[in-house]
């Protein structure tokens, strides 16, 4: 088992670390039965955290629309920092030794309330290659406009939730067809985001470099990835646009990728079968600003 383990108790708020392979969850968990938590996942390089606090940020958010309780900052931290340092040895890539750490929140049983843990397991090959090799994507309908969900606070717009069946099917089916991922399009055709990943494009129009997103207000789930990228590249005298975006956009544009915490920029090298145009250098630059962000 190569899965490492802390668990946040009232023992031990800091996190203790314990066996990945024994009994840790009461089979009455909500988190486990109805999918009621949040969680976040980061990358961990050298033994060293990457935009925790944009990750905590973003748990915090997550939980509040939710309204579960978390412990406290500290406390996650030093949680994070343990299962990372007993963590089993992780590939080695330009970024150092690589793990992919999760916090998770449940809501736990109706008796005891909610809970927390730690996990952290060497990054996956499956990761590494796509983020070298790139992806090969379709677009997908959503079924409805996301936007249309914020103004219902029940549809939880915006927070990472345990209820990921939808993310997973979704990767299921594209695999089935010949894809490594997808992105979700609204019924008039606009660019949401991936199925667990951000949108980025760069265009050059005139003499202006600018990187594209989709517009944030839409009921898509706020990138950390992509936000670094973004204050690095507006540092760098980048212009930034945050959409609408349709599939032409994608398949006019300089290049395209999927950002996410731990497979950070995967170029996107097909979309519904047609060729994508890639750029080695601009991903080499995107992944500078990100290194420093």
């Amino acid at each position: 088992m190569t899965t490492t383990v802390v668990m946040l108790t009232e023992a031990n708020p800091a996190g203790e670390l314990v066996d990945a392979t024994a009994p840790l969850i009461n089979i009455e968990d909500q988190g486990l039965t109805r999918g009621d938590g949040v969680f976040e996942t980061m990358l961990a390089a050298n033994r060293r955290v990457r935009k925790c606090e944009a990750h905590l940020t973003r748990l915090a958010g997550s939980a509040r629309l939710l309204d579960l309780p978390l412990p406290a900052e500290d406390n996650l931290r030093a949680a994070v920092q343990l299962a990372v340092d007993a963590a089993a040895q992780g590939p080695q890539t330009v970024l150092g030794e690589e793990h992919t750490v999760k916090i998770i929140i449940s809501r736990g049983t109706v008796e005891a309330g909610p809970h927390a843990w730690v996990t952290v397991a060497p990054s996956s090959p499956t990761i590494l290659r796509q983020r070298e090799q790139g992806v090969r994507v379709m677009l997908l309908p959503r079924g409805h406009d996301p936007a249309e969900d914020s103004a219902y606070p029940w549809l939880l717009a915006g927070a990472k939730t345990l209820s990921y069946a939808i993310n997973m099917s979704v990767l299921r089916y594209v695999g089935k067809h010949g894809a490594d991922d997808a992105i979700w399009v609204t019924n008039d055709r606009r660019i949401l985001e991936g199925a667990t990943s951000s949108v980025i494009v760069a265009k050059t129009e005139g003499q202006k470099k600018v990187l594209y997103t989709p517009e944030p207000a839409h009921g898509i789930l706020p990138g950390t990835t992509q936000g670094a990228i973004f204050a690095g590249a507006r540092a760098a005298g980048w212009e930034l646009g945050y959409g609408p975006l349709y599939p032409q956009d994608l398949l006019e544009a300089d290049a395209v990728w999927l950002a996410s915490s731990v497979r950070l920029l995967a170029p996107v090298t097909h979309l519904n079968g047609t060729p994508v145009a890639t750029d080695k250098a601009l991903t080499e630059e995107l992944l500078g600003y990100l290194a420093r962000g």
